[in-house]
């Protein structure tokens, strides 16, 4: 049931673009009803997503490359779920590994898949030996699984040792990142909670209220994450309000809020004071926002489900405006392992909608306000570019410097840019603007 369930999840993803955390979530009762081991599951989906441009190329190796171009997608997952289990996961004896795949594939299609599924990977397990190509660019999209335009832009921006490092870090299993809720504990007590339980949280250094750890199933079934003692969120996202810097009693404005790990970092660095006027046009999310702000106890942000850009009436009323806006997720290619092959197809729309975005935000801040712009991406195209345009198109609006409210290695010209492999969190951008009276 297992590999099946994981089939059907990669086969969405890639065939509909669909996105695997949606539907790792759907399907997880079914795995835990079941009894079957939850953590495999997640592995075997989220592993052979992240690595599927290796895999391509290691069965390229042992079929008719030209014929496997060609050969339907469907029988193509079955291939990439039973090369990653030989490849990456010791737990499952390989001769397992390779048997349950094939009566995978003869159960849903023929015989005669299964006998080709079984010839290749056995072809492998023969001969695990790789030769990758010669050309640089090439060799790294084949070795660390990633498409050549991406790595292409990675080598040109910063160089193919720094590009090949974030590639690796990218491949890793993060650890998990954990907000501590100030409005109903501390650090400490939070640390001591969970010591006692045997497990191990330590402070990140990146966000003023971040603890990590690599026991993440153990800690989000513990009745803390259910009382609102804590949530999930990385050091990169919570720096960003930290710079933001919410006050008591101000109203702030939330603009693409949901699912709100952001927005409700505002409402507690308010202490629930003041208001939160939370937008996004997606009802679902909305509804995650409302599920998390229940669960923290959270009762000033107010609920918007709205275009952003018809959001109104249009007035300078806002302390504080946040724009996270949509990107191309460059940052977040470990924790969101299907990104990777479909970040790079809309660029141009996407910096459309940002500067669009960043004008609209603009006309909401009152005088001596501030705007903070941030994404998930370390494309510059996307980040300080972005604010470069958006100062010379308004010169009512100034950077502001972050000072020390973020660390400083995670500061250079004045806007928040955080490096995964040096920092050792997710890939993240941010600028503070002021504008004047």
């Amino acid at each position: 049931m297992l590999r099946n369930e994981a089939y059907q999840v990669i086969n969405k993803v890639f065939k509909d673009q669909e996105f695997s955390d949606t539907l790792l979530q759907q399907r997880a009762k079914r795995i835990v009803a079941a009894k079957q081991n939850l953590g495999l599951f997640y592995n075997l989906v989220k592993g052979s997503i992240k690595m599927k441009g290796q895999l391509d190329y290691i069965i390229s190796l042992h079929t008719d490359p030209k014929k496997y171009e060609t050969t339907d997608l469907k029988i193509k997952v079955l291939l990439y779920i039973g090369l990653y289990q030989l490849i990456y996961l010791d737990s499952i004896p390989q001769h397992a590994a390779i048997n349950e795949t094939v009566e995978l594939a003869k159960k849903l299609f023929n015989p005669a898949v299964g006998d080709f599924i079984n010839a290749v990977l056995r072809s492998w397990q023969r001969n695990p030996q790789i030769t990758w190509p010669e050309d640089p660019i090439q060799r790294a999209a084949a070795e660390h699984s990633y498409p050549p335009e991406i790595v292409s832009r990675w080598f040109e921006l910063w160089g193919e040792e720094d590009a090949e490092y974030l590639m690796l870090y990218f491949n890793e299993n993060p650890l998990l990142h954990l907000r501590v809720n100030g409005t109903a504990t501390t650090m400490e007590k939070l640390i001591q909670y969970f010591a006692k339980r045997e497990i191990s949280l330590k402070p990140t250094g990146y966000g003023k209220c971040m603890l990590s750890t690599d026991k993440a199933d153990q800690v989000l079934e513990d009745v803390a994450f259910s009382e609102g003692y804590f949530s999930v969120q990385d050091s990169s996202a919570a720096m960003v309000i930290d710079l933001l810097d919410p006050q008591k009693e101000e109203s702030i404005l939330d603009f693409f809020a949901a699912p709100g790990g952001k927005c409700t970092y505002i409402s507690e660095k308010m202490d629930n004071t003041g208001e939160v006027i939370a937008v996004d046009k997606s009802p679902a999310k909305i509804k995650l926002l409302k599920r998390a702000a229940d669960r923290l106890q959270l009762f000033n942000i107010k609920l918007v489900t709205s275009d952003v850009f018809k959001y109104g009436p249009v007035a300078p009323a806002y302390n504080r405006v946040l724009v996270d806006a949509p990107c191309s997720g460059w940052g977040v290619f470990g924790r969101k392992a299907d990104l990777r092959w479909h970040s790079f197809q809309n660029i141009p729309d996407l910096l459309k909608l940002q500067e669009k975005a960043l004008d609209t935000a603009a006309k909401f801040v009152r005088p001596e306000g501030y705007l903070v712009y941030s994404t998930c991406t370390m494309n510059p195209d996307e980040n300080q570019e972005q604010i470069k345009s958006f100062l010379e198109r308004n010169k009512n609006f100034q950077l502001v410097a972050p000072g020390k409210l973020i660390p400083a290695d995670c500061i250079k010209d004045g806007m928040m840019r955080t490096i995964p492999f040096k920092h050792h969190i997710d890939g993240a951008f941010a600028a503070k603007m002021q504008k004047l009276k």
